[in-house]
């Protein structure tokens, strides 16, 4: 079997300054609405806006606002170095509203029938941080 020689690529840690307000935001019960509009370029509030729409029983509205938060992720990402591989921690706190965005896109997927977006989302999400379920579970 060879050897890769230069090792695997390096954990990817977002940057807090994009995130930190919406989940100070909507930690302090902002309505998440409110929150991705003052702040767009955050996957935290647009993965919320997501998961409230799965929870009210609106997949459509939740599968756009989780791909919104996924594309806004993955624009961070790339700007810290990810080159669409590689781990990136759930237990960083600034990659979890990327990696919520991408569970809700899963979820939103399976609940309307999208089954290899679901696929695509769960290999994303493993191969981020296999741990990530337990990490994201417990962080709420």
């Amino acid at each position: 079997m060879p050897t890769n020689l230069l090792g695997d690529p390096a954990p990817t840690l977002l940057p807090d300054h994009l995130d930190a307000p919406a989940r100070t935001a909507l930690a302090d019960g902002e309505d998440a609405r409110a929150v991705a509009a003052r702040f767009p370029a955050a996957s935290a509030a647009w993965a919320a806006l997501a998961r409230t729409a799965l929870d009210d029983g609106d997949p459509v509205a939740a599968y756009a606002f989780a791909r919104t938060g996924y594309h806004r992720g993955l624009d961070a990402l790339r700007k810290a170095g990810w080159r669409g591989q590689g781990p990136v921690p759930a237990s960083h706190l600034p990659n979890q509203g990327f990696l919520r965005s991408v569970w809700a896109l899963a979820d939103a997927a399976a609940a309307i029938g999208e089954d290899d977006e679901t696929a695509r989302c769960h290999r994303l999400l493993d191969g981020s941080d296999p741990a990530w379920r337990n990490a994201l579970t417990n962080a709420l």
